[in-house]
């Protein structure tokens, strides 16, 4: 009985797999060139004025259009597309790099268009990294991001260097102490809506 079990749940394990499989095959990604840029914070007019000097973000964004086959593309979207970042920064200890990553999850992603992702440097870690408030490109070192669809990775970009710079051994991940931040994440989650993908929520 228990062998006859752990065949059924091994095939069905395998069935599982391979739908999987086929369902990220039939979607393709292709990654424009990562861009990144220095925001001010933005001000917003609430009724009541508060003086403050509008500090930096540093913004990270790259275009992704998704192509698909069979399903996908009978469906028009791609119900959940995960973004992996990578940024490479200056070790504020002034011993070479250290790197900083977020996992973001899009939903609702639509075939045949230009769509949207970014990540970013809150105010206070750049200060915290570079000793100064006002972000620039030279803060970055480069920036990297990798596109999987149910796990399966259909596209990658890099700011410079060659793809797969993150895997590297001497770089050590320190997101928990530096961590990077989704658009929701920021002032700028009402901004430029229709530009990006959605954003899961976690509830």
């Amino acid at each position: 009985m228990r062998t006859s079990l752990g065949k059924t749940l091994f095939v069905g394990l395998a069935l599982v797999g391979a739908a999987i499989s086929s369902a990220s095959a039939q979607v393709k990604a292709t990654v424009g060139k990562i861009t990144f840029d220095a925001l001010p914070s933005p001000q917003v007019n609430s009724g009541k004025e508060k003086a403050f000097k509008p500090k930096d973000w540093l913004e990270a964004e790259a275009e992704m259009t998704f192509a698909g086959a069979g399903e996908a593309k009978k469906v028009g979207f791609v119900d959940q597309v995960t973004v992996k970042w990578y940024v490479a920064v200056k070790n504020p200890d002034g011993k070479g790099m250290v790197k900083l990553s977020k996992d973001i999850t899009h939903i609702n992603v639509p075939l045949d268009e230009a769509i949207y992702t970014s990540v970013y440097l809150s105010p206070t870690m750049l200060k915290r990294l570079t000793g100064h408030d006002r972000a620039g490109k030279q803060d970055v070192e480069v920036v990297g991001m990798e596109v999987l669809v149910n796990g399966v990775k259909v596209g990658e970009a890099t700011s410079k260097m060659n793809p797969g710079w993150w895997t590297a051994p001497s770089l050590s991940d320190q997101s928990s102490k530096f961590p990077l931040l989704n658009k929701n994440e920021t002032p700028f989650k009402m901004l430029w809506w229709d530009r990006y993908a959605e954003i899961e929520e976690k509830r």
